[in-house]
Order: structure tokens, then C-alpha cells, then sequence
């Protein structure tokens, strides 16, 4: 037997697990600690279920996700609009050779997973989505990037990329720490500030939401989108086919929006609107990629799978501890952002955020890397990472 679902009641399925994702989270303790996405426990069950289901021969789900699309270009253009040159201004140097050395991490991890797809006999490609795509892209870099990939013929790129995101995200919460711990003691390491506790907040001085600024930053948003799919069809005409994804043209003319409206009047973005609608789009968007996955696809990578992710988590562990360290100055500071850069450079903004929380909690604050890490792995970090993937996808797609 088969059931299809239309338009209207997929997304209606995707809003529900999104709700049980969120309730789950809630209730199970594991979940909480290592920051696992409520879209992404909602989606997963539904997977399995299905799969269960089909592998069983008693359902086969038929689902369509055409909204999916919308709700991605929804999220890569928040980003966009979040990414303020003031904030790096703001930030100084050590955000400037932070982001240089996520740019640098973004690169290698796409070197591993190619390279190793040689070792495994698999297509580069799928080599990629463990890497930077996963890695520092998390969940959603590897829907959204393994969506494009898929159309190009590269089978199951989806559903590695989300699996190998899954398993980062799991490794960035468990190795922060650790590392963190190992660096304050090797180095005998002290916080120097007094307060309890810092974060930088760039929405704490901003009007509480209204009907007006909400709709303000919805129309930023579709501007965004609809500027994004223009550009997209232009590079791709000017350059004899190269691709370049309607969400990454989205996120960089929202970039562009975001900068030459500070120039004139610093009062229109509302950062909070702006992020209320990202975490939802990416809520649903993430939710409807996940329970749209074919998890007997991907059986049979499960090993090159899980020794690639591996070797990223040692790759950025010995990068951390010998070089990031170093050129952050050596101190309390650098090594709280070095758990931070654990978090996001293999999961996700969260994971970095609950890695620093531990650390500061026990050693005591760091006002800097409140301030970076979050700019960073939030909104600047695509903007570095993404000319890199589009890079390797059309040198190797």
C-alpha cells in the first residue's frame, strides 16, 4: 500500500514532528546535552518509521516536498540579513583571523572527504557531504547542499550529508570540552574577568516585534529571494553553466541589503523578526528534508561514512590545539573559542554555544569569545564556506 501526501498535508506533517521534536527535547535529557535539533528528532523518527514501514512491506510513504525550496531560501537569506560589517568591526582582529581559520577548516574538511572518497571507491561528491558540507554547514548545509547534488545524479548525497552532519554534531559536543580542559591545564590558564557571565547580544537594544517591523524585514527577506534567483540565473548564463544555488545568491544579495541599509538608516533590520523567522523556516525546512530521507540508500556507506567524520574530528582537534590556539593569543579567551570552534565546526552555532556555556561555568567568563564565536558561527561563517563548496561541487559534479 501506498500513501501519498500532497502540498498542504506534508507540511502539515513536518510542522507536527517539528512540535514532537520540540517536546522530545524537552523530555529527554541526552538530547539537551548535545544540542541535538528538535527538526532533527522529529524528522529522524518519521524516517525510520518509514523505513521500518517499507522495508516490511506494509506502507510506502509518498510525500511532496516542493515547499521545501521556499523554506530554505527563507533561512539562507536571514543569515544574509544578519551579517553586518559592524559586527566585524566590532570584533576587531582575533574575529578577522577566527573567521580566516573557519574559511581554512572549511577548505580542508572538503579535502578529506574527496580524498577519502578515493580511498573508498565513491564518488567525490559524496566525499563532500562529509565534509565542510556537514561539518561546518551541519544539518543545514547538508539538506540544502544535498538537494543540489542529488539533482545532479549523485544518489543517497542527501541522506549521507544528514547523517554525517548527525554524527558531527554528536562529536562537536562531546570533544569541546575535553579539549578545553586539556589546554587550561597543560597552560595553566585563567579567566581574568570578574562578571559571571557575558554574551554578546545584537538584539537587546532593538523595539519589541510589531506588525510593522515584522512585515518590514518579510519583504527584506523575499527581496533577498527574489534577487538571489536572479543573480543564480545570471552567473549560471555568464559563466557557460557553472552553478550557483538560489540560496547561495539569496544569502549573498541579502548580505548586500543588509550592509547598504546600515549605511543609511541602522534602524530598519530587526534582528529579532529576522531571527524569529529563520528559526522557523529552518525548523519546518530541516523537519520536511529529514522525513523525506531514504535511510536504506545509505546502508551500505555506513563505514566510509564514519571513518571519514573520524578523521575530521581528529583533523580539527590536532588543528585547534597546534594552530587555532596559537594565533588566537595563547590565553583563556582562545581556548574557550576553541571549544566553540569545535561546536560549530563540526555541528552546529548551538553545540558551539553549550561547549563555551560548560567551559565558563566551570573556569570562569570570556567576554571575547562571547562576542566572536556567535558572529561567527552564525552568520559569517557561510559567507567564507560557500565559495569553497560551490567550488569543489563544480570540480568534481
Amino acid at each position: 500500500m501506498t500513501i501519498e501526501l500532497n502540498q498542504v498535508t506534508t507540511l502539515f506533517l513536518a510542522m507536527a514532528l517539528l512540535l514532537l521534536g520540540n517536546w522530545l527535547v524537552r523530555k529527554i535529557g541526552i538530547l539537551q546535552k548535545f544540542c541535538i535539533p528538535a527538526p532533527v528528532v522529529g524528522g529522524l523518527l518519521f524516517a525510520i518509521l518509514a523505513t521500518i514501514l517499507k522495508t516490511t512491506g506494509v506502507v510506502d510513504f509518498t510525500l511532496d516536498t516542493s515547499l521545501q525550496n521556499l523554506f530554505m531560501l527563507t533561512f539562507f537569506s536571514t543569515v544574509g540579513l544578519g551579517a553586518s560589517f559592524a559586527l566585524i568591526k566590532l570584533g576587531g582582529k582575533l574575529l578577522i583571523i577566527y573567521w580566516i581559520a573557519c574559511a581554512f577548516l572549511a577548505l580542508m574538511q572538503n579535502v578529506i572527504g574527496v580524498s577519502m572518497s578515493y580511498l573508498f571507491d565513491i564518488h567525490p561528491l559524496i566525499g563532500m557531504m562529509a565534509g565542510a558540507v556537514s561539518m561546518e554547514g551541519g544539518h543545514g548545509g547538508a539538506t540544502a547542499y544535498g538537494t543540489t547534488v542529488e539533482a545532479m545524479g549523485i544518489d543517497s548525497a542527501f541522506s549521507i550529508g544528514i547523517a554525517a552532519a548527525t554524527f558531527g554534531l554528536v562529536a562537536g559536543g562531546l570533544v569541546g570540552g575535553p579539549l578545553v580542559k586539556f589546554l587550561i591545564n597543560k597552560y595553566n590558564l585563567k579567566s581574568t574577568e570578574t562578571e559571571d557571565s557575558f554574551e554578546y547580544n545584537a538584539e537587546m537594544h532593538e523595539p519589541a516585534i510589531s506588525v510593522d517591523n515584522f512585515t518590514m524585514q518579510a519583504f527584506l527577506i523575499i527581496a533577498s529571494m527574489a534577487g538571489g534567483s536572479l543573480l543564480g540565473e545570471a552567473f549560471t548564463s555568464l559563466t557557460n553553466g557553472i552553478a550557483l544555488p538560489n540560496y547561495v545568491g539569496a544569502m549573498f544579495v541579502a548580505v548586500i541589503i543588509r550592509n547598504v541599509i546600515d549605511r543609511f538608516n541602522g534602524n530598519i533590520i530587526h534582528m529579532r523578526s529576522i531571527t524569529l523567522i529563520g528559526d522557523v523556516a529552518l525548523g519546518i525546512f530541516l523537519s520536511m528534508a529529514l522525513m523525506s530521507i531514504k535511510l536504506w540508500e545509505v546502508a551500505g556507506l555506513a563505514l566510509p561514512l564514519l571513518v571519514i567524520v573520524f578523521v575530521q574530528v581528529v583533523f580539527l582537534v590536532l588543528f585547534a590545539i597546534f594552530v587555532l590556539f596559537r594565533i588566537l593569543g595563547k590565553n583563556y579567551d582562545a581556548a574557550v573559542m576553541c571549544a566553540g570552534f569545535a561546536g560549530h565546526g563540526l555541528g552546529a552555532t548551538p553545540n558551539a554555544m553549550a561547549n563555551m556555556a560548560a567551559v565558563t561555568e566551570r573556569y570562569g567568563p570570556s567576554r571575547t569569545a562571547y562576542l566572536i564565536v556567535p558572529i561567527v558561527g552564525a552568520f559569517l561563517i557561510d559567507v567564507v564556506s560557500m565559495p569553497i563548496i560551490i567550488t569543489t561541487i563544480n570540480i568534481f559534479g
